[in-house]
C-alpha cells in the first residue's frame, strides 16, 4: 500500500482518480478534500463500495491513521483492483498544507424544528428505504433511498435555490448522501444530526406513514 505526498496524490486527482474517504464521519464533516466519496469503515463499507465506485475506477484513499491496510484489504476483497495509495498524514497534511477543503455543516434537530416552518425553500431529504421512510417520516419530506444516488438523474431533481436537510436513520447514510450531493454541485445543505431517530421524539414535527407501501 503506497503513501503518497500530496504533491503526487493531486497529480492522480488530476488523472481524473476517485477520493475514497473512509474516516469517520465525525471527521470527514469536519473537513474533507473537494471531490471526494465518503463510505466511512463501518461493515457497510462493502456495500456502499459496490454501489458507487466502479471497479475500474482508479481510487485513492483518504484513511483514519493506522487504518490503512485494513482499508485497501477490504476493497481489494471485493474486486478493486486499481487503488493507487493513500494521502500521507491524511486530511490534517492537506489542511496543514493550505490546500483548499470542504466540509458538511451539521444541525441538530431542534434547529429543523426552527427553520422548517420559515424557511420557503427548505427540503428535508429522507435517505432511507422506502421501507423505512413508509413506517413513518417527516410530512412533505422527499425520499431518496441512499441506494438510488448512483443515478445522477435523481439527485438532478433538486434546485439550486433548495436548502437541503439530509437524514438518514442515525446519520450514517445521511453523511453518504451528503458528499454525494456535494459532488454534483449542491452546496446548500446540512446533515441532520442523530437523523430519524432524533427526529421521531421532536413533538412538533408533523410526521406521516405511507400505509398503501405498508400493506
Amino acid at each position: 500500500m503506497t503513501g503518497l505526498t500530496i504533491k503526487e496524490f493531486k497529480k492522480k486527482i488530476n488523472g481524473q482518480a476517485k477520493i475514497v474517504d473512509t474516516r469517520s464521519p465525525e471527521n470527514f464533516k469536519q473537513a474533507f478534500i473537494p471531490g471526494s466519496l465518503f463510505l466511512g469503515a463501518a461493515e457497510s463499507l462493502e456495500e456502499w463500495s459496490r454501489n458507487f465506485v466502479s471497479v475500474k475506477d482508479e481510487i485513492l484513499l483518504i484513511t483514519d491513521s493506522g487504518s490503512e491496510e485494513e482499508i485497501f484489504r477490504r476493497l481489494e476483497n471485493i474486486g478493486f483492483a486499481n487503488i493507487s495509495g493513500y494521502l500521507k498524514g491524511g486530511c490534517d497534511a492537506w489542511k496543514n498544507a493550505a490546500e483548499k477543503y470542504d466540509m458538511i455543516i451539521d444541525v441538530d434537530v431542534d434547529e429543523l424544528a426552527m427553520d422548517l416552518p420559515h424557511d420557503p425553500n427548505l427540503t428535508v431529504v429522507d435517505v432511507r428505504k422506502l421501507t423505512e421512510f413508509a413506517e413513518g417520516h417527516l410530512k412533505g419530506a422527499v425520499n431518496l433511498p441512499l441506494g438510488d444516488m448512483s443515478d445522477v438523474a435523481l439527485i438532478a431533481q433538486f434546485e439550486e435555490t433548495e436548502n437541503l436537510y439530509v437524514h438518514s436513520g442515525s446519520g450514517h447514510r445521511s453523511v453518504i448522501a451528503c458528499s454525494l450531493l456535494k459532488l454534483q454541485g449542491y452546496h446548500n445543505l446540512r446533515n441532520v444530526n442523530g437523523g430519524w431517530e432524533e427526529i421521531k421524539k421532536e413533538k412538533s414535527f408533523k410526521t406521516e406513514k405511507e400505509q398503501s407501501i405498508l400493506n
